[in-house]
């Protein structure tokens, strides 16, 4: 795989302003102001994965070069072939540098490093589904647990058996988004349903939204387009829950789109929960719209993230897991459950990069 000139081109720019950046870093000037210095640190931290694959990349030629200089003048047969060895395990690490370095200049989702907010509700099959979606929860738990993620809950809201009418929580923790933004769409089960006599096996399906935390800088909401109600929490909690109006319910009256927050004892907590969650549904809806020209580039980016599509099926009588997307099926349903998730993850991760390497070129 031989880089184009315009590639190579732009890994000297790249290059160059990662050292200017290393130099300017390293005096006192840039300490007196600390907006500029973050700001250069950041761009600093963001080029040094670039730098460092590329100066492998150019070790990795010079040795080649080396090798080819030694073949014009060695005639010795066993150190010939050895050389030749020599480059073509070069040669392969060489287009081992170019492939990671063109997916280090993708281009990045701006949410990459965000928080997220999930939200799971019951789809066709009643109980089941519920129960199902409970479980989707415990296992985005699980995940978090293993990533070190912190779980907080904005909406439960159960059914009689324990299942999930409609299920919202955060998850906070650098890269959430950018590993859970996999997860939005049709999820469907099959399996035997502890309520059935006579051992069938049902399909029943939860739909999973992810939406990254939109932050203050990306969007502002006017006080004027909400409208906050209080209420009384229902549900288990003890007399306090009952005695006090702590629960909050914000509509967004220019959408239509309502929000709940009853988790905390505290309004206060509530409102700033229900606050962060009808920022990111705003945030969700507005960059939908933006962004409907450009549908197909969406959907090259690993399915469309369409709240319809079904994009997995969980199949417990056969311990499987299939992503539809990429045709993924993995044998490992239990771990799977337990938030052992990154191997599908990963592998959606590069079907993406893939699809977008594939648009660039």
């Amino acid at each position: 795989m031989k880089p184009s000139e315009g590639f190579l081109t732009k890994l000297e720019r790249i290059d160059a302003r990662y050292e200017e950046l290393s130099q300017l870093l390293s005096t006192g000037d840039a300490l007196s102001d600390q907006a500029k210095f973050k700001a250069l640190s950041k761009e600093h931290a963001d080029l040094m994965p670039i730098h460092e694959r590329y100066c492998a990349y150019l070790a990795h030629k010079r040795e080649f070069e080396g090798c080819e200089d030694m073949l014009e003048v060695e005639t010795d047969p066993e150190m010939r072939s050895l050389l030749k060895q020599e480059q073509e395990e070069l040669k392969d690490a060489m287009d081992e540098d170019v492939q990671s370095l063109k997916i280090a200049l993708l281009p990045k989702d701006p949410n990459e490093d965000n928080n997220v907010i999930m939200e799971i509700r019951a789809g066709a099959g009643g109980d089941e589904a519920a129960l199902f979606g409970t479980e989707l929860m415990k296992m985005y738990r699980h995940y978090a647990d293993l990533h070190r993620w912190k779980v907080e809950e904005v909406s439960m809201n159960f059914t009689e058996l324990g299942g999930a009418k409609e299920l919202v929580f955060m998850i906070t923790g650098k890269g959430a988004y950018g590993k859970l933004k996999f997860e939005s769409g049709v999820h469907r089960v099959q399996r035997v349903p502890q309520t059935e006599s006579q051992g069938r096996v049902h399909t029943s399906t939860v739909t999973v939204a992810v939406l990254p935390e939109a932050q203050d800088v990306e969007i502002e909401l006017n006080e004027n387009d909400i409208k906050v109600d209080t209420y009384r929490s229902g549900g288990a909690g003890g007399q306090h829950v009952n005695k006090t109006e702590s629960a909050i319910r914000m509509t967004h009256i220019p959408t239509g789109i309502v929000v709940e927050c009853q988790d905390e004892r505290s309004q206060l907590k509530n409102r700033e929960k229900a606050l962060k969650v009808l920022k990111s549904r705003v945030y969700d809806l507005y960059q939908s719209k933006a962004q409907k020209e450009y549908a197909e580039t969406r959907r090259a980016q690993v399915g469309t993230g369409d709240r319809s599509e079904r994009i997995r099926t969980y199949n417990f009588p056969q311990g499987r897991v299939t992503d539809h997307r990429i045709g993924l099926t993995l044998y490992t349903l239990d771990k799977f459950m337990l938030g052992d998730m990154d191997e599908m993850i990963n592998a959606l991760s590069i079907a993406l990069q893939t699809k977008l390497l594939e648009n660039e070129e």
